[in-house]
């Protein structure tokens, strides 16, 4: 009995482990997004116009319009930057599982040959993980969002779930 509890809570600490990864990657990616809009407008880039199209003021297509508080949204950084199907953030449907390419399945286990990139695309050569991401915006102020990073599972029957924000505001 000690030894299954032991090898359950081993599990439970390496999946803990890997969601904590995972929602960091989250942040840090939304936070490459920001720096990008910037980024666009160097030299003499304009903060407030870089900041406005991270979040999609004035017009569509920024992370507001995608994974503002209530909704969510979900994050592959397997796409390309930018928001919308087919890109990086996309709405979040609901049950969109993460999936670990260049994996197999066999009589052994799970066995991958590196790299192994997490993608909420279902490629050739990935496996479906137990792992959801999903991204949330808080509109504080004009100058200040909050994002939430969270990354969520179910093992043996009971829902965990590791979640990691941070306040993002404009360049200055």
């Amino acid at each position: 009995m000690t030894a299954n509890r032991a090898i359950v809570a081993a599990q439970t600490s390496r999946d803990q482990l890997t969601a904590s990864y995972l929602a960091q990657e989250g942040i840090e990616f939304v936070r490459a997004m920001r720096d990008r809009e910037y980024l666009t407008l160097y030299p003499g880039g304009d903060s407030s116009a870089a900041w406005n199209a991270f979040l999609g003021t004035g017009a569509a297509n920024g992370i507001e319009d995608y994974c503002l508080s209530p909704a969510s949204c979900t994050l592959d950084p397997q796409r390309s930057l930018g928001y919308g199907s087919g890109f990086a953030i996309a709405t979040y449907g609901g049950n969109a599982p993460l999936y670990l390419t260049n994996c197999t399945v066999g009589v052994n286990g799970l066995s991958c040959t590196p790299p192994n990139l997490y993608t909420q695309q279902n490629l050739a050569g990935s496996v479906q993980t137990v792992f959801t991401r999903t991204i949330q915006v808080f509109h504080l102020t004009d100058t200040d969002e909050r994002i939430v990073s969270t990354v969520s599972w179910t093992f043996h029957g009971t829902p965990y779930s590791v979640s990691i924000s941070v306040h993002l505001t404009p360049w200055q």
